[in-house]
């Protein structure tokens, strides 16, 4: 069983080299797989949105294993998820759940099992990377804590259409500043590809040309198309979409055909 990892980490310190450390001292034989460990310090959003997108491109069996823990040391439960197709280990604050309840979850566990010395600040090595490890092993997660029935999750936002206005949210921006938005098929019920969608934030006017790809569009030219994950996303080619106009995850939409 493959592990792959998604943490707030970064490459620059020794975090993810430990856990990697951990993971292959308990099975040598682990195959293990970076997703990302450039997520926003502390942003467990941004966590769930990528793991979520990433997880089902994965072979069955996978156990993802995901550090985005601002409670670490605290009350918040260290859970093993398993899903139809998957497991899922991580903290309890909603990272994990995006992805899990997507694939349809079949129990969810407290790991007891961690190493010999915990610290309060690094469940990513003492805790979470033993519980991977020890899956990727074939052990059984009912071996590896107890069950529990209430769990943290995150509500993704759910768009609406009203008198041709699509009510959406700013939900992630990649690392070309294009800015995804919860909009996915709505977009068709207001436009259609070469009309000029006009995106309100706070108050403030954004138009953009609806077009298939990006290559349709001249350098520096606002677009708006549906991503290779289904969003209605706002891009600027060959610029950047969020620095040009001040967007980040969170804002509220009104997305509507311009006139």
């Amino acid at each position: 069983m493959p592990i792959a990892l998604l943490t707030d980490f970064g490459t620059r310190d020794y975090f993810v080299a430990a856990m990697k450390g951990v993971i292959l001292s308990i099975n040598p034989k682990a195959v293990i797989i970076d997703i990302t460990h450039e997520i926003p310090p502390q942003d467990v959003w941004t966590g769930a949105f990528v793991l979520k997108s990433a997880y089902k491109w994965f072979p069955s069996g996978t156990i993802f294993l995901a550090v985005v823990d601002p409670g670490v040391g605290t009350e918040r439960l260290p859970l093993i998820i398993k899903t139809r197709r998957y497991y899922f280990v991580g903290p309890d604050n909603g990272l994990l759940s995006l992805a899990a309840e997507e694939d349809g979850v079949e129990a969810v566990y407290k790991i007891e099992a961690k190493l010999p010395r915990i610290s309060t600040t690094f469940h990513g090595r003492d805790v979470f990377a033993p519980a991977a490890a020890y899956l990727s092993l074939g052990i059984e997660p009912r071996l590896l804590g107890v069950p529990v029935k209430s769990w943290i999750k995150l509500e993704f936002p759910a768009p609406r259409v009203e008198d041709n206005v699509v009510h959406a949210r700013a939900i992630y921006v990649d690392r070309f500043g294009n800015v995804y938005t919860s909009a996915r098929e709505e977009a068709f019920q207001i436009a259609q590809y070469g009309d000029t969608l006009c995106f309100e934030a706070e108050g403030r006017i954004i138009k953009a040309k609806f077009v298939e790809t990006y290559g349709r569009a001249r350098a520096g030219e606002t677009v708006a198309l549906i991503n290779s994950e289904g969003y209605l996303e706002l891009a600027v080619a060959m610029g950047n979409a969020a620095s040009t106009y001040g967007l980040k995850p969170g804002l509220d939409l009104k997305i509507r055909k311009c006139i």
